[in-house]
């Protein structure tokens, strides 16, 4: 099979919207990601998942108390009003309103959906093999931006798991599993790596942490992660309080994400074309539907 590079069309090729991160997708690409996001959705589902819908935005007094801002500093966007009256000072040379026209900023827009999962489940207790699939706009602050690869704005799908510590494993060992045979039915090759947060001091705790128990692992399609798994042991639990029933003590939580318009990505360079990936996505469902219910 032959693989050719394939650019996704753009309505306005090179707009300024695009180079800060905000492309837009046509009739096909729209298409092709609900298929996938479906896709994902029905792994979860299929697994006993509850599907759940969240706010797009969070009290940033409620991230900051998950270490969001100590811990991905350099991803945090933030949003907040402007105070109506000195909107007139807005400023057309950068097209920007100044920080003494805005109200202090306490929303908080979210680089990944499973965060809006744990403060939902605040104070509450869970059985030990809870699952819960949303999937919700996200916001990365990046050095740069490039089509569908790197954006501002991008949709992801998430499936997490809250209970016990044996079901938060379980749900990442099977979830891999299941993108593996996913990415081989799609003729998509993908490598697993663990992960390190880039902004960590290599010889501090936390990263050395992370290469002694790697808690999140990437799939990635040439240098593109498209998916990951993650364990957060008990931390959400803990700082969330959300309890194990029958235990009482904090529930312990993973994820498995889906960056859905790195997919998108991934699939038009493999294949060659929308329709073709398209092809590819439903061929791959029909192929393990048999022996993965719900693909």
């Amino acid at each position: 099979m032959s693989h050719t590079t394939f650019t996704a069309p753009r309505s306005s090729p090179g707009s300024p919207r695009e180079a800060r991160g905000l492309p837009s997708l046509g009739p096909e690409g729209t298409a092709l990601l609900r298929l996938l996001d479906d896709t994902f959705e029905r792994w979860g589902v299929a697994a006993g998942a509850r599907p759940m819908t969240m706010p797009p935005l969070l009290p940033a007094a409620d991230l900051r108390r998950l270490d969001y801002y100590e811990n991905f500093p350099h991803q945090a966007v933030v949003a907040t009003a402007i105070e109506v009256d000195r909107r007139g000072e807005f400023c057309a040379e950068t097209g920007c309103f100044p920080c003494s026209t805005l109200q202090p900023a306490d929303l908080g827009l979210p680089s990944a959906s499973c965060y809006a999962v744990y403060l939902d489940h605040e104070g509450r207790e869970v059985a030990d093999d809870t699952l819960v699939t949303v999937v919700g706009w996200c916001f990365r602050k990046e050095e740069r931006y490039e089509g569908l690869r790197r954006q501002l704005g991008f949709r992801m799908r998430e499936i997490v798991a809250l209970g016990s510590r044996e079901h938060a494993e379980n749900h990442l060992c099977d979830s891999s599993d299941r993108i593996t045979a996913f990415a081989r039915a799609l003729d998509l090759p993908l490598r697993k790596e663990a992960a390190c947060d880039p902004f960590y001091d290599k010889g501090g705790s936390k990263a050395v942490l992370q290469r002694l128990s790697p808690v999140k692992h990437e799939f990635l399609y040439e240098d593109l992660a498209i998916a990951s798994v993650n364990t957060h042991r008990n931390f959400f639990g803990d700082r969330c309080s959300i309890t194990l029933a029958g235990t009482g003590g904090p529930a312990f939580t993973s994820c498995v994400a889906f960056g859905l318009e790195r997919w998108l990505s991934a699939l038009t360079r493999r294949h060659g074309s929308w329709a073709a990936a398209t092809e590819a996505v439903h061929a791959a469902r029909d192929r393990l539907s048999p022996v993965g219910p719900g693909v």
